[in-house]
């Protein structure tokens, strides 16, 4: 192919400060800032709203208005019957505005357009990019699941299968994610790439900690907080500093109960991480399930050995245990704060760790996963 070619994401929004958000920004900024593709995002939600991370000026934002955010707040009955009207109209928008742009290569982020978007005869390649691992993909897996949501889940993922199976390639973000999408024949693993990788990073002498994520049940701040209350007891000169969106009620009420609100502060989502990440000398994540874990390879970058649960699936990837950051049993707080003590406790192995961090997590620069990205491209066009 002579010229570059036309490229299209589909995803819901961009104005929500999270890990997607923050991950597509980063590479679609590469392919036209530096590759010079041609870049198209479509939206279907956030109408009005701007990107929460810096765009190029060079990428084309389309709207489509489908607002599928208002099905949050209705009853079942009508969620359902609202949503099939959306989804009929969506199916109709994106149809015609993939037939308008003619582009090479059409990627899903696998919500709501995976279920119809090889169906469009448009020409051009379909590619699905998942940020979630498999056994977390559509299972509904909340504080309050029940029985229909366990059968929704099975029914939508064997749905889901028969559309993988007609992609023309389906990136995960891990190996070990890729092992459980065995019925997936043209499948790659593709880690997510940095947003940034700072020259200068901290010399993990603050007494900060920093916890970064959406507040939602799989980031685990529960049992955080848990965790915290057990450190706080040995090393009350320490504070941890928690940054995200989302609903913050129930661990603000969480953290009363455990009266740990002099050390455990929760904060909105800041467009400064970086700077956050410098002034801290720990990073902990506490989930209960990733498809990557993009704030270990965020801190790691600036220096900062993380203490994680070794949850499915990200963080054993990233992580080289022992070196660069300690893996601790999945959902074990116990243990999650006796390893945050242990490098509060040995400032020089927090400081060798951090040093090694910053090194290892070079693998995941921009420049070295977008090459893996656009050399898939190439092959796809190929063909």
């Amino acid at each position: 192919m002579d010229r570059k070619p036309v490229i299209v994401y589909c995803t819901p929004s961009l104005y929500i400060p999270g890990g997607i958000e923050r991950v597509l920004t980063t590479k679609a900024n590469y392919l036209a800032d530096v590759a010079g593709y041609t870049v198209y995002i479509i939206l279907t939600d956030g109408q009005d709203k701007s990107p929460y991370y810096p765009l190029s000026s060079q990428i084309r934002l389309i709207q489509l208005g489908i607002e599928f955010e208002e099905l949050w707040d209705l009853p079942l009955y009508k969620k359902i019957i609202v949503y099939l009207q959306k989804q009929r109209i969506y199916k109709c928008k994106l149809r015609n505005v993939l037939f308008s742009i003619k582009p090479d290569i059409t990627v899903s982020l696998m919500r709501r357009e995976i279920n119809f978007i090889t169906s469009i005869k448009d020409g051009s390649k379909k590619v699905g990019e998942l940020h979630i691992n498999k056994k977390n993909y559509r299972n509904f897996k909340t504080e309050t699941n029940n029985f229909f949501k366990k059968m929704l889940s099975t029914f939508w993922s064997k749905q889901l299968i028969h559309k993988l199976q007609k992609l023309d390639q389906f990136i995960v973000l891990t190996q070990e994610d890729k092992e459980d999408w065995k019925e997936v024949k043209k499948i790659s693993v593709i880690p997510n790439p940095l947003p940034f990788y700072p020259e200068t990073f901290s010399q993990c002498t603050q007494k900060n900690i920093i916890a970064v994520g959406r507040f939602s049940h799989e980031k685990g701040f529960d049992l955080l907080a848990q965790a915290w209350k057990i450190v706080c007891r040995k090393h009350n000169d320490w504070h941890l500093q928690l940054y995200g969106g989302g609903d913050k009620t129930s661990l603000y009420k969480l953290i009363l109960q455990l009266n740990i609100t002099d050390s455990f502060q929760i904060n909105e989502a800041t467009t400064d991480i970086l700077k956050k990440y410098t002034e801290s000398s720990i990073c902990i994540l506490s989930s209960r399930f990733e498809g990557f874990g993009m704030s270990i390879a965020e801190a790691m970058s600036c220096g900062i050995p993380v203490v994680s649960f070794n949850c499915p699936c990200g963080p054993r990837y990233i992580i080289r245990d022992g070196e660069d950051g300690i893996l601790v049993e999945n959902g074990n707080v116990e243990q999650l704060a006796d390893k945050i003590c242990y490098l509060i406790e040995n400032e020089h192995r927090r400081k060798e760790m951090g040093r090694k961090a910053h090194i290892n997590i070079k693998r995941f620069e921009t420049e070295q996963i977008m090459s893996q990205w656009i050399k898939l491209f190439e092959e796809l066009l190929r063909i």
